[in-house]
């Protein structure tokens, strides 16, 4: 709600002071900039532009250590090194939030990327490739571990193939999500089905959901 008061505000602001809006015209995401820049004495729009900096750096720790941990925990161990100590790890941990840092720092680097349109982008390849696997997860019981992995592998590279080509103009999240949820019913159609055992822990929590 903020942000969107800042948009509105600075419209408004801008349009009644186009001698103004130089800062705005090429890059919109400068709106919150411009105005504190504009509107406030240096003193306090330093202080308000620090929240900017707070609020990215925040944001920025949480993500790197996610994005290390998931590398580290889901990939590196499971996969490549069951038997990896604590201390290889540690190390691999804190060569993944490098890797990480290194591939936000280009992709900022390009100034042609707006803070909005890689957020999208991102969100459209978190939706594509999860959306699909947790729906189908709670509301299908046919659903197979291969489906699942094919679902989240469809939905991300559809993204990606989608954002570069720009078929239709559509949001990339939707093509995503549709070829995803085939995948997913394809693979676990054509694999074995799901034991007894987890199927009937399906039925159970979903007769305990309608019940309730």
């Amino acid at each position: 709600a903020g942000a969107v008061a800042v948009g509105f505000f600075g419209i408004a602001y801008f349009q009644n002071n186009p001698a103004q809006a130089a800062g705005v015209s090429d890059n919109a995401e400068r709106i919150f900039i411009e105005l504190a820049r504009i509107l406030f004495n240096p003193w306090i729009a330093g202080i308000l532009l620090s929240a900017i900096l707070a609020a990215v750096m925040s944001t920025l720790s949480c993500q790197l250590l996610v994005c290390s941990s998931a590398l580290t925990e889901d990939l590196y161990k499971n996969f490549l090194r069951k038997n990896a100590s604590q201390r290889e790890l540690v190390w691999v941990g804190r060569m993944m939030v490098l890797l990480v840092a290194v591939i936000a720092i280009a992709l900022a680097a390009d100034p042609n990327n707006r803070v909005l349109g890689l957020v999208s982008y991102a969100w459209a390849g978190f939706g594509a490739a999860f959306g699909p696997v947790v729906l189908f997860a709670v509301c299908w019981s046919r659903t197979t571990r291969n489906g699942a992995l094919a679902g989240m592998i469809i939905g991300a590279a559809t993204v990606l193939i989608w954002k570069h080509y720009a078929w239709l103009g559509l949001y990339e999240i939707i093509p995503g999500f549709v070829f995803a949820s085939i995948a997913i019913v394809l693979v676990s159609l054509m694999g074995r089905a799901p034991s007894k055992a987890a199927q009937q822990r399906f039925a159970a929590a979903e007769a305990e959901y309608n019940a309730d």
